[in-house]
């Protein structure tokens, strides 16, 4: 998601950890209270039997992992059923890009490199390894849903959506050299951020299809709940960066547009899953507050995913 970053100075600070802009006095009944979000397991442990243990004896309410212990090593159904008895009523969710190709996924083909297929943008120069898609491609929707299938059957309980931001990579003009909300998709005719809404609406349908009850987790993109079909279809959202970029304070306007986007979730009753990769222990102890007064579940932990982090209950 786009951000701005500014120069901390005493006024600003003062904006920022207000608490003028909370939306929730009290943490939401159905909210998981603490979680893990866990990409790279085998930094826990040398074997996935053995992270499968530490796992369950985190105490966390639901656990977020890659759907591979290490790729092309999946988890399997009785390393899930392990953690999940670790603690009643807990939920493990796989985390699933649909709006980024990542090259060390199974779906991937080394004869892409050669000649790319149509859904396949450029990379992404922040994440090697990392490729644009036309996520509203008939091609790539296939793969996805493939990759649904095999985590339905896996034994999880959900899916953690990343990339569901991606339609702003659309909606930048270069022309205009700025971002246009709700920009034109001429590939379909409704808008980027349609498109993605419904994308996120097919992976949610298909998979709960499969499997009744499959929790529904997009990650970012919280302009997405303006539609309420987006919010209906949903059990919960996650948001990463929202009160700091790293150990840098974001911008008051920043925090503020996506707490009032949230807002629809919160009034739902529905989880707002809060990741900030902040390691400075003055602003970790803002983020902790600024959670709590706002009705959120967070983490703190590192942006390699690498490790069970912090977790604080709103």
């Amino acid at each position: 998601m786009r951000s701005g970053f500014f120069l901390v100075t005493a006024l600003v600070l003062g904006q920022m950890f207000s608490s003028q802009d909370a939306i929730a006095d009290e943490p939401s009944p159905r909210c998981p209270g603490t979680w893990a979000y866990v990409l790279q397991a085998e930094k826990l442990a040398p074997s996935a039997s053995q992270a499968a243990e530490r796992l369950a004896e985190c105490d966390r309410d639901w656990i977020v992992l890659d759907a591979f212990f290490q790729p092309p090593r999946r988890w399997r159904a009785a390393e899930l059923e392990r953690i999940r008895r670790g603690k009643p009523g807990r939920k493990i969710l796989a985390y699933l890009s649909i709006g980024e190709a990542e090259r060390y996924r199974p779906y991937w083909k080394k004869s892409w490199q050669r000649r790319r297929p149509p859904f396949l943008g450029p990379e992404n120069p922040q994440w090697k390894g990392n490729y644009q898609v036309r996520y509203w491609h008939p091609e790539w929707q296939r793969l996805i849903l493939e990759e649904v299938n095999r985590i339905v059957r896996t034994g999880f309980d959900g899916l953690f959506l990343d990339k569901v931001d991606a339609f702003e990579d659309y909606e930048f003009d270069p022309a205009a050299g700025d971002w246009i909300p709700h920009r034109r998709n001429p590939d379909t005719g409704r808008s980027y951020r349609q498109d993605m809404s419904r994308w996120v609406l097919r992976v949610a349908q298909h998979g709960r299809q499969r499997r009744p009850g499959l929790l529904i987790v997009p990650q970012n993109g919280t302009q997405l709940l303006a539609d309420r079909h987006f919010v209906h279809s949903i059990d919960a959202m996650a948001v990463e960066d929202l009160f700091f970029a790293g150990d840098t304070p974001q911008e008051p306007q920043h925090t503020q547009n996506v707490l009032r986007h949230l807002q629809p979730v919160l009034r739902g009753g529905k989880p707002v899953l809060c990741i900030e990769y902040c390691q400075q222990p003055q602003w970790q102890a803002v983020a902790i507050k600024r959670a709590r007064q706002n009705g959120l579940s967070l983490i703190l932990t590192s942006r390699e995913l690498d490790r069970l982090g912090r977790s604080f209950a709103p």
